[in-house]
């Protein structure tokens, strides 16, 4: 929240004023209706959550993000989760293998298992996920660009352990226009990006029902510096993009719109973000219904995973981290969210350690089992505050998103680096905020120490590497699949305009790596080269 020496002009991070009282006539001066812009849980517009008991029904997934090094050793930090409470797992993979390069690529050195763990084929999979229970614990996996292959990994793991697809639950990210406009992990230009998108719809929607083929994620766009309700416009955005993408390939949208789930980030300003969750809702639904008309009330309802916000996470007295997590992450179940990462103290230095981790873990079942804010479905419902916050971000992101549209779309917006440009001239706000003093970080710029930070830190050894590329050159020599054969009926497909997903994962199953696949798919499709704007 922006602070001002004027009490009366406090600000939120989307630049909405806070008035010191907030009463009745904020509503009314909004045009608030309950029935209309309220409803029941679980019923549209969906303002006070997708379901009708909410967390009473089933607490939130504790989700909690980790990878890192070898497959084995994130393998083993998986288990400890588990065996602590955790109910599902999201995968961290490496910069490598995030853009489709093998760990012995020469791009790759000095980067392997460094900010996630590596995975170049079948058999790093199987390791991954070795003693895991796929038919039991609900998988997500933070993956862009090369997510088509990874997913077709786990596909083929699952297979070779007897566990049929129909029974698998999970997520892959998938949504690349984020990664065009705020992340960078992209390979293949946009329109070939979309069109594997659309394929992962197609396929899923046949074979793996219970996936949900797309997290549309703001939660990057918030990182990059956005306001909350540029998050909520430009990440609705993306999702409508991919939604007429598939409807264009001739799904029909009930047939794809119930796995679309969407990922936000968990911010400082509390009430907004509670507020945020609340409008982002509430929008989609009216969104979807005003131009898609679909039947199935579930493709209405949006679903969301929640992560603290990585960016407010400071290497200045770490410990004061633990505060920021707890809080962000009250906002988020407040605001009704499905699952839930909380980040790690030490986030700021380096990797988490285990016992960073499980302090993060313990911050949401705290929240779950202590504080009794799990026992109402929407608790803050009718407060003139959140209400106020709810319609003031429902119809700032509307006339974004009308902008947005107006201009061609989502994708037009990123070509031609409006996208870019509002979140770029909003970070320099927020950090001219901090600067000035306008803006509090505690222990940033007010209420400083002169100490050294005191934590362990996880730091990761140099022969991670060596070794992981070891691996690999030894998978290569005793691998018996048809890898030039896989590798040439999916160049064919990619030229005709197949679907890929098929023959992706008939080349896992032929032992072809990460970056061959996706090798393979570059020489067809091209590389994406970002334009100056």
């Amino acid at each position: 929240m922006k602070n001002t020496k004027d009490a009366a002009k406090v600000q939120t991070s989307s630049g909405f004023e806070i008035p010191v009282v907030f009463d009745e006539s904020a509503l009314r001066d909004r045009g608030f209706d309950a029935g209309r812009d309220l409803g029941a849980p679980g019923e549209f517009p969906y303002t006070r959550g997708p379901q009708r008991s909410m967390y009473r029904g089933k607490l939130w997934t504790m989700r909690q993000y980790a990878g890192f090094s070898t497959a084995a050793e994130s393998n083993q930090r998986y288990r400890y989760l588990l065996e602590r409470g955790t109910t599902g797992l999201s995968v961290a993979f490496d910069l490598p293998t995030q853009i489709g390069m093998d760990s012995d690529d020469v791009r790759a050195r000095g980067e392997v298992g460094k900010v996630g763990v590596a995975i170049d084929s079948i058999e790093d999979m199987e390791t991954l996920l070795g003693g895991i229970p796929l038919d039991k614990v609900s998988i997500s996996m933070t993956i862009n660009a090369p997510a088509s292959i990874l997913l077709s990994l786990l596909l083929v793991v699952a297979e070779r352990q007897g566990v049929p697809w129909s029974s698998l639950s999970g997520t892959i990210q998938n949504d690349i226009l984020k990664e065009y406009s705020a992340r960078g992990t992209y390979i293949f230009p946009p329109q070939p990006s979309m069109r594997i998108v659309t394929d992962i719809f197609e396929f899923c929607a046949r074979e793996v029902p219970r996936w949900n083929t797309i997290s549309v994620s703001g939660y990057h766009i918030r990182e990059a510096g956005s306001t909350a309700v540029q998050e909520v416009a430009f990440t609705l955005a993306n999702g409508l993009a991919y939604v007429q993408a598939a409807v264009d390939r001739g799904l029909d949208v009930d047939s794809f719109a119930p796995r679309i789930s969407f990922f936000f980030n968990a911010h400082n300003d509390f009430l907004e973000e509670i507020a945020k969750f609340r409008a982002a809702r509430k929008l989609w639904a009216k969104l979807m219904l005003e131009r898609y008309e679909p039947k199935d009330p579930r493709s209405l309802a949006l679903r969301f995973h929640a992560q603290t916000a990585g960016s407010t996470l400071t290497a200045q007295q770490p410990e004061n981290n633990v505060m920021r997590v707890a809080y962000q992450a009250m906002a988020a179940v407040l605001g009704g969210c499905q699952s839930l990462h909380t980040n790690s103290r030490d986030e700021a230095l380096a990797l988490p350690t285990e016992e960073s981790a499980k302090i993060a873990l313990r911050t949401q079942q705290v929240l779950a089992h202590e504080t009794g804010i799990a026992a109402s479905a929407d608790p803050l419902a009718g407060s003139y505050a959140v209400e106020a916050l709810t319609l003031d971000i429902e119809r700032a992101a509307r006339e974004l998103i009308e902008k947005i549209e107006s201009a061609g779309g989502a994708l037009a917006a990123i070509e031609n680096g409006f996208i870019q440009g509002e979140i770029g001239e909003s970070a320099y706000l927020a950090q001219k905020a901090v600067e000035e003093k306008r803006a509090i970080v505690v222990g940033v710029n007010e209420f400083t120490e002169d100490q050294s930070v005191s934590l362990p830190i996880l730091a990761i050894d140099e022969h991670v590497e060596r070794d992981q590329v070891a691996r690999l050159e030894a998978f290569r020599k005793r691998r018996k699949g048809n890898v030039q054969e896989a590798l040439a009926a999916l160049d064919r497909g990619a030229k005709s305009g197949a679907n890929l997903m098929p023959l992706i994962i008939d080349a896992v199953r032929n032992a072809c790596t990460v970056g061959e696949i996706a090798g393979t798919l570059k020489n067809t499709f091209g590389e994406h080269q970002e334009q100056g704007f």
